[in-house]
């Protein structure tokens, strides 16, 4: 009757630990993608970019084993910087990729930015130079963390679900097989986790096709370096 909890203690503080590396990443993404931005005049496809390669090692294992040459060399035919470049390739579009990802297919970052002083009303911010202009990118990015430990992404899921308000489980307790049902809601958890209504929607969606994601949200702002373009903003929200 404990074997349940015993395997969830288990695989569940491993997922912990692992998301917990994934925060820090994401952090940095966030980071890295402020500035790619405040150097590129706010294009979204080079902050998408830094983002997803920041993140990478948080979910693929690009590196993998490495093969002994002749002579002593390592990387089996490619080194670590090849490697990565060809793992981000098959990621550039920001999706995962099926199979190489598990079961995941949706975006890997949503980026929303904003700007800090106003907007842009000419294609280019003409007055970036002025003595006293300040404009500073503020990018909020959320990385959809993918769960891939077995049973216990599954669990922590509906938990998560509950917790956030968005679906209650109602159904077979997985972690105590005494009882019949478990009664996740809500009221179970304390401090419910506040999301935005297209990020909740987005959770449940693909909690829904069984890819069991969280989504781990960080923000980091920075002065803008090169003149705001106001092509690169006709949207605030990066495509996602």
């Amino acid at each position: 009757m404990s074997l349940p909890l015993v395997v969830f203690l288990v695989l569940g503080t491993l997922q912990l630990f692992l998301m917990l590396q994934a925060r820090v990443l994401a952090q940095y993404a966030a980071f890295r993608a402020t500035r790619a931005g405040s150097v590129a005049h706010g294009e979204c496809e080079r902050m998408t970019h830094a983002a997803i390669l920041s993140l990478l090692p948080s979910f693929h294992s690009f590196i993998g084993v490495s093969t002994p040459r002749i002579g002593g060399e390592h990387g089996g035919g490619a080194g670590a910087p090849e490697r990565l470049a060809r793992a981000f390739a098959q990621r550039r579009e920001n999706r995962y990729q099926a199979g190489l990802d598990g079961v995941h297919t949706g975006s890997i970052v949503w980026i929303n930015r904003s700007l800090a002083g106003g907007g842009v009303d000419s294609p280019q911010d003409r007055e970036f130079d002025e003595p006293g202009h300040l404009r500073r990118l503020e990018v909020r990015l959320i990385y959809w963390y993918p769960m891939r430990i077995p049973f216990a992404n599954w669990v922590m899921s509906r938990m998560f679900l509950a917790q956030m308000g968005i679906q209650d489980y109602t159904a077979a307790n997985p972690l105590m097989m005494a009882e019949r049902q478990a009664n996740w809601g809500p009221g179970e958890f304390s401090n419910p986790y506040e999301l935005a209504a297209d990020v909740r929607t987005e959770l449940s969606t693909r909690v829904g096709r069984r890819e069991y994601v969280f989504p781990i949200e960080t923000s980091f702002t920075m002065r803008m370096l090169t003149p705001v373009k106001a092509r690169h903003f006709a949207t605030m929200d990066c495509p996602r």
